[in-house]
């Protein structure tokens, strides 16, 4: 039951997550996360789906983060590489949310997927089950070098947004304040979201304990 708890919570932060990074994508005019401006970048380069350079990018973090610190690799990792990407192009190819309108509505719409992200993360990442594959990398060179995990975080973050504008990327004003508006979300979000699954598991194991004393 802790395990049906706790991938329960992981798959919904992956498809909340992935609907948010859906949203962005079709307002992208004003800018996107560095990650997915490198997706779009090679999507339109190269081709293939936009979800599938997610899959394809998230699986050379996995290995990278292997080689450097295992310890940051689970299950979970595998799976948020394969059903972000996946669940993206889903979002896209149902084609049921906002489309840009080139008016005021548009910063809503972004602000509105740059929330609903925010939340998906820290619910996925709440579950427990294994950090994202960006995260995971992240967090796997602050380990090897010693670094602080937030210059970490911009370092590479600023060298992927390079990178995807040099592709021809959509990078624009909402790229820049991304991280500083989707964090404070992601860790209420995280917060509440652990609070809750540990929760739901103490009052599981009481259940269980109190079935156990009543039998004998």
């Amino acid at each position: 039951m802790i395990r049906v708890i706790r991938w329960s919570c992981f798959v919904i932060g992956v498809i909340v997550f992935s609907l948010g990074i859906s949203i962005t994508i079709n307002v992208q005019h004003l800018g996107i996360h560095p990650w997915d401006v490198l997706n779009v970048a090679m999507y339109n380069k190269v081709g293939f789906t936009i979800g599938t350079w997610n899959i394809i990018c998230g699986m050379i973090l996995v290995g990278v983060s292997w080689i450097l610190d295992k310890s940051y690799i689970k299950i979970g990792t595998f799976l948020n590489a394969l059903l972000v990407g996946s669940c993206v192009d889903f979002w896209l190819w149902l084609d049921i949310l906002p489309h840009a309108q080139h008016t005021w509505i548009d910063i809503l719409i972004i602000t509105a997927g740059i929330v609903i992200m925010g939340v998906g993360g820290g619910i996925y990442n709440a579950a427990g089950v294994g950090s994202g594959p960006r995260d995971g990398f992240m967090l796997a060179i602050a380990d090897k070098f010693g670094a602080p995990i937030g210059r970490v975080r911009i370092i590479t973050e600023t060298g992927i947004l390079v990178i995807g504008l040099l592709l021809g990327g959509p990078v624009f004003i909402v790229t820049f304040i991304f991280t500083f508006v989707q964090s404070p979300i992601f860790q209420f979000s995280y917060l509440r979201c652990k609070a809750l699954v540990k929760r739901l598991e103490r009052r599981y194991l009481q259940e269980q304990a109190t079935t156990s004393t009543i039998a004998k």
